[in-house]
This record gives C-alpha cells, sequence and structure tokens, in this order.
C-alpha cells in the first residue's frame, strides 16, 4: 500500500464514472441557477433606483439645481447597466460568459 493510501484509505476505493460526473454537472447547473436569481434581484433593485436617480435629477433640475443633469446620466446609467454590459459582452465575442438572470 502507498503512503498517500495509508493516509487518505478511501483513496484507493474506485468510484463509477456515474457518481463522479453527473452530480457535479448537476451541481454547476444549480450553482448557475442561482447565480440566475441573484442577478434578477439585483437587476430589480438596480432599475428602481436608476428610475429614483432620474426622478431625483428631474425635481433637482425644476428647482434650478445645475447638478441634476448628472443625476439623470447617472440614473440612466444604473437603470441600463445590464443592457449596457450585455451589449459590451457581445461586441467582445464573450457571450458564452453570460449567465442569464432568471425572471
Amino acid at each position: 500500500m502507498s503512503p498517500l493510501g495509508l493516509l487518505l484509505p478511501g483513496l484507493n476505493k474506485v468510484l463509477p464514472l456515474s457518481a463522479i460526473g453527473r452530480p457535479v454537472l448537476a451541481q454547476v447547473q444549480q450553482l448557475k441557477d442561482g447565480f440566475g436569481l441573484a442577478l434578477t434581484v439585483l437587476f430589480m433593485f438596480g432599475f428602481i433606483w436608476g428610475i429614483v436617480k432620474i426622478w431625483s435629477g428631474a425635481n433637482a433640475i425644476s428647482k434650478g439645481d445645475p447638478d441634476g443633469k448628472a443625476g439623470i446620466v447617472a440614473g440612466v446609467i444604473i437603470a441600463a447597466a445590464a443592457s449596457i454590459m450585455a451589449a459590451l459582452f457581445a461586441i467582445f465575442g464573450l457571450e458564452d460568459a453570460v449567465i442569464r438572470p432568471r425572471f
């Protein structure tokens, strides 16, 4: 018996391929689904926050504050962050690296 086998006795057992391959792939799919749900929540909060920023920027402009335009631009960027990132991934050819949000 090898020294490694003495330290880890379960290492000498041969596992069938189905015990190694399929559950791991199922766990990866569950992980991708979890990230998709998390992205959905993140995008929903970001969209609502962007709309609030746009609204507050418009309100600041109506009161004569010159910084309201920056608030509107920031709100548009925040609300459209998902679309902007999707466009950048498409431009650079990285569509396979994208995890789709699940709505």
